[in-house]
């Protein structure tokens, strides 16, 4: 256990706090490394996680995993899912973890004394058999990898809001390039009142 507890100080650093759920989100990157049978946390980008929520469980398996958003190497699809699936992307295999159905009865059983059920599942949960805390399955992936990851310095052009694409997530409509906002209404709308520059 001794790379849970460097895993824990450092989300205790990025989080000013500890919770339970950044502890899940720690020991589920740790147990996907070992199904994976891959080192962490990762020094290239090997690795890339699928999360299901945001939040501290998100910055558990960050911490563990070395897979960040502005690495390009955790996406977030919002399911409100205390779950994450882990990818190796040079063999595809692809492993999805959540908590056991029964982690938190078992937390209570596992420290009775505690002061409240929250730190019952912050002490247990750091020293609970794998088989009681976490479910895993292996999956196989609806969505492309490789069309995700993209290529490296590909760019385009909203022919609409002139706005630059990175990662080749334009959509050709009429012929024309545009930004998946321009192309499909976005989630903002822009009140012409508060733009304070326009592009040429």
């Amino acid at each position: 256990m001794t790379d849970l507890h460097i895993f824990l100080e450092q989300a205790l650093t990025l989080h000013n706090h500890l919770c339970p759920r950044q502890i899940l989100g720690i020991r589920a990157g740790l147990y996907a490394a070992e199904l994976l049978a891959l080192e962490l946390p990762q020094t290239d980008k090997r690795l890339y996680t699928f999360i299901e929520t945001d939040g501290c469980f998100a910055d558990g398996v960050a911490v563990a995993t070395g897979c960040w958003l502005g690495h390009r190497t955790m996406r977030l699809m919002d399911y409100g899912k205390v779950a994450a699936t882990f990818v190796d992307t040079q063999t595809e295999r692809a492993i999805r973890i959540w908590p056991h159905p029964k982690a938190r009865q078992q937390a209570i059983c596992c420290i009775p004394n505690a002061q409240s059920r929250w730190h019952a599942q912050l002490e247990a949960y750091q020293i609970m058999p794998i088989s009681e805390l976490l479910c895993a399955t292996e999956v196989h992936l609806n969505v492309s990898m490789q069309a995700l990851i993209s290529r490296p310095g590909v760019r385009e052009k909203c022919a609409i809001c002139g706005e630059e694409i990175l990662n080749e997530r334009e959509t050709i409509v009429n012929g024309q390039t545009l930004c998946r906002s321009c192309a499909d209404g976005g989630y903002y709308q822009i009140v012409e009142s508060l733009i304070t520059a326009k592009q040429d």
